[in-house]
């Protein structure tokens, strides 16, 4: 059950949900998505729906999730996972938000955003350049759908990597280098750089770098993979407190036991409301009170 003894809200600001047939035809979609494949070719990789996200929420005290679906390449792909999370959200008791995902360079992505938004969706994402095969430097072909997300005031949810160290599925190549262009070019969207930005944050004690990044803000999902814990608040020490989302990646990790070695973090006290979900309802457009007493 929910931790009741936690003085804030916890919002968990990256998780993904999948339709039930992704679940019972995992071969079928790992042959139509060449990145899905990569992925979820084992059948160890875990898969979760709306009951298995908000069952793991009230285990680990944590009131309100921001579900993202997967990054096919094909629009129809997309539609269709949109549909379900549209459900998925109205299944979860207002406890789930969710992100709407396109490829954002293909013809019709634009009005898929909009019909999103229409639905509820609180953003767009998670974003991924190399699954979905379009380029964060080819910026003109991102207008149409980044210009949507603008005019809504909703942010989109990018995947990020870093330049170095070690190799993992999913890693792929959008690092900060690639990914300025793409904020210069849009300095009024609202963006959420999962995966710490790939190192991003430290590029920005250069002042050209935090220029444009102004609009960004950071989130730790799969941090257990990529680095110590202790980097919470060194990126909170360099950007802001205001500007690190406190994020799973579940069902990947354990939304419990990433909760619990996040608090152990070495957080200022004064910064842990912000961080485990006052950030997220400011980006997200949640209401905190709505959120009280589900922590």
């Amino acid at each position: 059950m929910p931790d009741a003894t936690q003085p804030f809200p916890v919002i968990d600001a990256h998780t993904h949900l999948f339709p039930p047939d992704v679940h019972l035809r995992r071969a079928h979609y790992c042959s139509r998505d060449r990145w899905f494949g990569e992925l979820y070719a084992d059948p160890k990789a875990a898969i979760a729906d709306a009951a298995a996200l908000v069952a793991s929420m009230d285990g680990a005290g944590i009131a309100h999730s921001i579900a993202c679906g997967w990054p096919w390449r094909d629009l129809g792909l997309c539609r269709e996972h949109n549909d379900f999370m549209a459900e998925a959200a109205t299944a979860g008791g207002g406890r789930i938000s969710w992100l709407a995902i396109v490829p954002p360079d293909v013809k019709g992505a634009a009005a898929e955003i909009e019909r999103c938004f229409t639905l509820g969706a609180a953003g767009i994402g998670e974003l991924n350049a190399d699954a979905q095969e379009f380029s964060w430097e080819e910026t003109t072909r991102l207008t149409e759908a980044m210009r949507v997300c603008i005019d809504a005031a909703r942010p989109a949810l990018i995947h990020t990597s870093e330049p170095v160290g070690h190799r993992y599925p999913g890693k792929g190549e959008a690092t900060p280098a690639r990914l300025i262009p793409f904020l210069a070019a849009f300095p009024d969207l609202k963006v959420v750089a999962a995966h710490w930005g790939g190192g991003l944050p430290f590029y920005e004690l250069m002042p050209e770098v935090a220029e444009v990044t102004k609009n960004v803000v950071y989130d730790s999902a799969a941090s257990t993979y990529l680095y110590r814990f202790d980097i919470f608040p060194a990126v909170a020490g360099i950007v802001g407190a205001d500007r690190v989302l406190f994020a799973s990646d579940y069902p990947l990790l354990s939304q419990d036991r990433f909760r619990q070695r996040v608090l152990r973090a070495g957080i200022a006290a004064a910064n842990l409301p912000a961080i485990m979900g006052g950030n997220a309802a400011r980006v997200f457009n949640l209401s905190l009170d709505s959120c009280e007493g589900r922590s």
